[in-house]
C-alpha cells in the first residue's frame, strides 16, 4: 500500500470525505461505491481473490501491509500537530480505556445489543429443519407451476431477510458500543456528532432487522411466538437508542442523507 497514492486519491473530488464512516459496511448493497475512498482502496489491495480467504498468508500479508502503512501515516501527522507519540503515557491511556470499556459494555443499549445477537444465533440453530421443510415446500410448488403460487418470489424475499438479520446481527452490538464509548471519552463537539452518527447507523439496522423479521413472521406462521419476541427485543432497543441518542436521527450523514 503507497502512502502517496492513498494521499491522492484523498484529493480526489468524485469520493466524498467521511462517507464511509457512517455506513454499514455492505459494499455489495451500497450505491454510493463510486464516490467512496475506502472501496477504491478495497478493491485495489484486495483484487487477488487469495487476499479475500482468511485462511491464506496473502490476506494476512495485505491486512499487515495496510497496518503498517496506516501506523506510519498516523505518525507524520502527529509529527505534523507538534504530537510526540512515543512521549504519551501509555499507562494512564490504558487505564482510561479499560475504564470506558467497562462502562460501555455494562451499557443498557450495548448488553441489550449482546442479548439480541445471541436471539439471533439460538433462533437459526433451532430453524434448520424450517428452512428445510420450506425448500421442499417451494421446490413442490414450483415443480406443480400453482397458478396462485410464486415459490422464486417467497424464496428471494426469505433470502434476503436472511441476509439482512444476519449481516446486522453483531453490526448492531459493534456501532452502538462505538456511540457509547464515544460520549465517556473528553467529549468536543465532533465527538458528540460522531456518536450520534454511529447511534443513526445501529438505528438504521434494527429497523432494516426488525423488517427482515416481520418477513420471517409471515413466512413462518408456525414461529410467531418466538420470532414476535425478537421483535419486541428489537422494538425496545430502538426506543432504548434513541432515548439515549435523541439527536441520532438527525445526523446528517455524508453521502446518504
Amino acid at each position: 500500500m503507497d502512502k502517496e497514492h492513498i494521499k491522492k486519491l484523498a484529493e480526489d473530488p468524485r469520493f466524498i470525505p467521511g462517507i464511509y464512516n457512517y455506513c454499514d459496511r455492505w459494499c455489495e448493497r451500497c450505491p454510493h461505491t463510486s464516490m467512496c475512498m475506502n472501496f477504491a482502496l478495497s478493491e485495489e489491495e484486495f483484487s487477488d481473490p487469495q487476499t479475500h480467504d482468511i485462511n491464506n498468508e496473502d490476506f494476512w500479508q495485505k491486512i499487515h501491509e495496510v497496518f503498517q502503512t496506516t501506523l506510519e501515516m498516523l505518525k507524520e501527522t502527529a509529527q505534523e500537530m507538534g504530537i510526540d507519540i512515543d512521549s504519551l503515557d501509555d499507562k494512564d491511556d490504558s487505564d482510561d480505556e479499560n475504564n470506558i470499556d467497562n462502562i460501555t459494555e455494562n451499557h443498557q443499549c450495548c448488553r441489550a445489543a449482546q442479548d439480541y445477537s445471541q436471539m439471533v444465533k439460538n433462533w437459526f440453530d433451532s430453524a434448520d429443519n424450517l428452512f428445510t421443510q420450506k425448500a421442499d415446500e417451494l421446490g413442490l410448488q414450483a415443480q406443480l407451476e400453482l397458478p396462485s403460487c410464486e415459490p422464486q418470489a417467497e424464496a428471494h424475499e426469505l433470502k434476503d431477510a436472511v441476509d439482512v438479520i444476519r449481516w446486522y446481527q453483531h453490526f448492531i452490538y459493534i456501532k452502538l458500543k462505538r456511540a457509547v464509548s464515544g460520549t465517556l471519552r473528553d467529549t468536543i463537539e465532533e465527538d458528540f456528532n460522531d456518536s450520534n452518527g454511529s447511534a443513526k447507523v445501529a438505528l438504521i439496522a434494527i429497523d432494516r432487522s426488525i423488517a427482515a423479521w416481520s418477513q420471517l413472521r409471515r413466512i413462518f406462521t408456525e414461529r410467531d411466538d418466538d420470532i414476535l419476541d425478537i421483535l419486541v427485543h428489537l422494538d425496545r432497543l430502538r426506543r432504548k437508542t434513541e432515548k439515549t441518542f435523541p439527536s441520532a436521527r438527525a445526523f446528517i450523514r455524508p453521502g446518504f442523507d
